[in-house]
């Protein structure tokens, strides 16, 4: 087979696990498609599969490998020719995976995606050429008016429940000029929110002697993108520097995500987490009081090794004190490789299932008191989709980031990726109920 042959391919990508990956695999599409390959969403039409895997926890390494089982289910019965495994399940797991699934062409560690092609041509037979794999240039997968920005990879924090770092190594900030341009470029095709992530946003730049407000005042002069966002600040980093300038800067959304985990102190301390119940306490006060205007979002897991009723109705009572906007919930999961899969005294699954359905309910209950106290309240919010099958739009404010927070309801005569002032009217089964003012 020659090149002109091979580029006749129509290859299917896939992405399975956090928006960092989905990063990762925009990337990957855009060589795809620079090199002449056509994308097809339907992987039944198409000759190459690649599968991004994501490997944090047991249901999402069980997703990756039935994926992977239906994209060789593909080569065997349909049009498929190669799969190609990604992502952070062969960082973890490569030798086993290798021996389970020989029918995968190549597992792809997510370190070399930059070599994709070279993999495509080695596995077609056809001479390998120098390709540049232009590292900020994409091909979005999700609605064209938002785009997650990836500012750094890998992790420093080493939490005693979590395998992140050895799967994606050390914490690495990509340097602000290759950011910024990157960021640009998602401008001029028609981005307007900046969504930042990383492991951990709010430690960018320690390692490359500058910070996230150096970062952040050049985002913030890009002609076309008009709100940022940041996900995932750890407590401990939160700093009056980076509220005020959140707070003050237009282009700043209101919002702060800071994954919490627990407010007990002997369970923080055995999580491995910096902060203490005093320090967390501190820093929301400081947020309802002198930062009011900036919503809060958090994550919190509840059947840790060790975990009592005592310290799970303590965290069950921080919640109905501080009623934070938005807030995710997860079981504790013991995974290898990590501090805490050792630990004694882990808590039965039944326990941790009681406790995670309590706990959602009691937060369900918390967002309806909030939103409840939004109604009347008019907000600058942008369309994200229109609901074909129940025929309305569906918006978000600044208070909401994509697919993890509350939405906005509306009908009338609106435009998908664009702003408008909207009045909180009602309440609705996403969120909100909302008309455009």
């Amino acid at each position: 087979m020659d090149k002109e042959e091979l580029k006749t391919r129509k290859v299917s990508a896939f992405n399975l696990g956090c928006d960092k990956n989905r990063v990762d695999l925009e990337h990957v599409l855009f060589a795809l498609k620079e090199y002449g390959f056509t994308l097809t969403e339907n992987i039944e039409d198409a000759e190459i599969i690649f599968v991004n895997t994501c490997a944090f926890i047991a249901p999402a390494r069980k997703e990756a490998i039935d994926a992977i089982l239906t994209a060789i289910n593909e080569k065997k019965y349909g049009k498929a020719e190669k799969v190609i495994v990604g992502g952070c399940l062969p960082q973890r797991n490569l030798q086993e995976l290798k021996h389970a699934l020989p029918e995968v062409d190549y597992f792809l560690d997510y370190k070399n995606n930059s070599n994709i092609i070279n993999v495509i041509e080695e596995l077609y037979d056809v001479k390998t050429t120098k390709f540049n794999f232009a590292e900020h240039k994409r091909v979005l997968t999700n609605p064209s008016h938002y785009a997650y920005l990836k500012i750094a990879d890998g992790c420093n924090n080493a939490c005693a429940y979590c395998a992140i770092p050895r799967i994606r190594g050390r914490f690495r900030s990509t340097p602000i000029d290759e950011l910024v341009k990157e960021a640009k470029e998602l401008s001029v095709n028609g981005v307007k929110e900046l969504i930042l992530v990383a492991q951990d946003v709010s430690r960018y730049g320690t390692d490359i002697d500058c910070s996230l407000i150096d970062l952040l005042n050049e985002l913030v002069k890009i002609k076309g993108i008009e709100w940022i966002r940041l996900h995932y600040l750890y407590p401990e980093l939160v700093t009056d520097e980076l509220l005020d300038f959140i707070k003050n800067q237009p282009k700043m959304c209101k919002y702060v995500d800071i994954p919490l985990q627990h407010i007990d102190d002997i369970v923080l301390k055995n999580m491995n987490r910096r902060s203490t119940e005093s320090q967390i306490i501190e820093l929301i006060d400081k947020l309802r009081t002198k930062y009011p205007e900036i919503s809060i979002r958090s994550t919190f897991i509840v059947g840790f090794p060790g975990e009592t009723r005592k310290q799970f109705k303590k965290l069950c009572n921080f919640l109905k004190k501080y009623k934070l906007d938005n807030v995710g919930f997860f079981p504790f999961f013991k995974e290898p490789n990590t501090k805490a899969f050792f630990y004694k005294k882990q808590v039965p699954e039944f326990i941790k299932k009681r406790r995670l359905k309590k706990i959602e309910d009691l937060q369900g209950d918390i967002a309806i008191f909030n939103n409840i106290s939004r109604i009347g309240e008019v907000h600058k919010a942008i369309i994200d989709y229109y609901d074909e099958e129940n025929k309305y739009f569906v918006a978000r404010t600044e208070f909401c980031s994509p697919n993890v927070d509350f939405c906005v309801i509306i009908s009338g005569d609106v435009k998908v990726g664009e702003f408008y002032n909207i009045e909180i009217t009602d309440l609705s089964e996403l969120g909100y109920k909302g008309e455009v003012k």
